[in-house]
């Protein structure tokens, strides 16, 4: 069974900084919902796991974001929930998620009942350097089969700008998955075309490996601006990433230690002078990084103790939060192989 999950399902970001904030994310979250064909009750999970989450970063943090969209994921119909903050983190995690304890004051019961109205709950947090909760609700249960692969990805426009102009794919299928992000050239709509081109690119090349894809790209963005853009396909039987790269895409492995994806200069769409693969090993438990260059590129997972372990979008989440330039549109894709026990 194929399934394409990309940046052309929406997702909403919402800052939090005032009580009334949360009404407007939990009414997100009703529509979404009455979208994907939740039930009432579903629904009503999704509406108690939004108040929580966005209330417990008032409470804790004083302000925050919050994330919801389509589950990414290739598995089933669902909604992830992301709420993300800079403030104290929580010293004591395990003692948090038990209801009745609150460092607040409070009835202490919000970072328990996510735990339980969630089907898929993660979180990371340090002391001084904030938390972030991730949580997925599927339409239906039992939950489906997971795919081959776990999904994280976070992309956002930049200052003044409604559209972004990164972008970002993932095909899944019986043998492995295929990987693309794309920075389509400047920002704004016509960055946002040229990224979409690319993702349809993907959707349109059956059995593509990474260089095939990046030549059907080129050809399918030759109408546009253009875009820096990096392709992978993972390959579950032979145990190997294979990336072609063009432009500025910033990419790595992480197994272990941590290995760079390199790419060659040009435009995709414009001017593509070399299309090279680069094969790395890639067991299960790895994670490829892919992201564009709105994120600053001198981060280190290895600063944030047991996030390489948490959900891909808990990865993707702390890099967005700490290392987006906020001068340019931003897109950060973590992919890990399913295998490895968190």
């Amino acid at each position: 069974m194929e399934a394409l999950i990309s940046s052309l399902n929406a997702q909403q970001v919402f800052a939090l900084t005032h009580a009334s904030d949360v009404a407007a994310v939990r009414r997100a979250g009703q529509r979404l919902a009455d979208t994907l064909g939740f039930s009432e009750t579903r629904a009503g999970q999704l509406a108690l796991i939004i108040t929580e989450a966005a209330t417990n970063i008032l409470k804790h943090a004083g302000e925050g974001e919050i994330h919801v969209g389509p589950a990414q994921s290739g598995a089933g119909v669902g909604v992830d929930v992301l709420a993300v903050d800079k403030g104290p983190g929580i010293a004591d995690l395990a003692a948090c998620l038990v209801d009745g304890v609150s460092t607040a004051g409070t009835a202490g019961t919000g970072l328990g009942a996510l735990r339980r109205l969630a089907d898929e709950f993660d979180v990371h947090t340090e002391p001084g350097k904030g938390a972030a909760f991730f949580m997925r609700l599927w339409r239906e249960l039992p939950p489906p089969e997971p795919c081959g692969v776990e999904v994280g990805a976070l992309w956002m426009p930049m200052a003044g700008e409604e559209e972004c102009g990164d972008g970002w794919a993932v095909r899944c299928d019986s043998r492995g998955a295929t990987l693309l992000a794309a920075d389509g050239l400047g920002h704004g709509p016509e960055a946002a075309r040229a990224a979409a081109a690319a993702v349809h690119a993907l959707a349109a090349s059956k059995d593509a490996g990474a260089g095939a894809l990046m030549q059907a790209a080129h050809d399918a963005l030759r109408p546009t601006r253009g875009a820096a853009l990096g392709t992978a396909r993972i390959d579950y039987e032979a145990g190997e990433l294979r990336f072609a790269g063009v432009g500025n895409i910033g990419g790595c492995v992480i197994d272990g230690g941590r290995r760079a994806l390199v790419s060659h200069n040009g435009i995709v769409g414009h001017n593509v002078r070399k299309v090279q693969e680069f094969a790395l090993p890639f067991a299960p438990g790895a994670l490829c990084i892919m992201h564009s260059d709105g994120i600053q590129t001198q981060w280190d997972l290895d600063r944030y103790p047991g996030l390489a372990g948490r959900s891909p979008m808990l990865v993707a989440a702390i890099l967005m939060r700490d290392f987006i330039r906020r001068r340019d549109d931003a897109m950060v894709l973590v992919v890990r192989r399913h295998g490895s026990p968190r």
